[in-house]
């Protein structure tokens, strides 16, 4: 027996904070590989029209869409999410993560990934000016797309 995702896999977006061309990105990859894409947001959202792709607004407080996320994905869906505790709640469920940077979200990343959102936050919270991300730029589209296109060619 193998770890192929099932056919019934899917893509579940975080869709707040997700960049518009990432966005784009998966609307392509679902159409392309025929996968359903679910983007859930707090907030109305336009999708193109398509059978694979889907918005759910929620509503509710700051983690009704991660909340959402979580109780919806499984084993062998991929979750794009920005916030750390949503990948660790994901990932136990067997769920795969990733940023919208490309960069992966794995059981053994999360604990060091928790920890240091968990210092930055008490920095913040103490006053200490911590400075932001780096701007979104093309290198990141670029390595979002090959680990997008990674997880896609593991699910034959």
């Amino acid at each position: 027996m193998t770890d192929a995702p099932s056919p019934t896999t899917q893509i579940w977006v975080d869709a707040d904070a997700c960049p518009v061309p990432i966005k784009d990105i998966l609307f392509r990859a679902a159409e392309r590989a025929r996968v359903p894409l679910t983007l859930i947001a707090n907030q109305w959202l336009c999708t193109p029209g398509s059978r694979f792709i889907r918005a759910v607004q929620v509503q509710g407080g700051f983690d009704a869409a991660d909340d959402a996320i979580a109780e919806r994905a499984g084993t062998g869906d991929l979750v794009v999410t920005q916030d750390i505790p949503l990948a660790s709640r994901v990932l136990a469920k067997g769920a795969e993560a990733l940023n919208p940077r490309g960069e992966r979200f794995t059981p053994d990343n999360i604990t060091e990934r928790l920890s240091v959102r968990d210092f930055m936050q008490e920095l913040r919270g103490a006053g200490v000016q911590t400075g932001g991300p780096a701007a979104f730029n093309a290198r990141d589209r670029q390595a979002f797309a090959n680990q997008l296109d990674i997880w896609l060619a593991r699910r034959w």
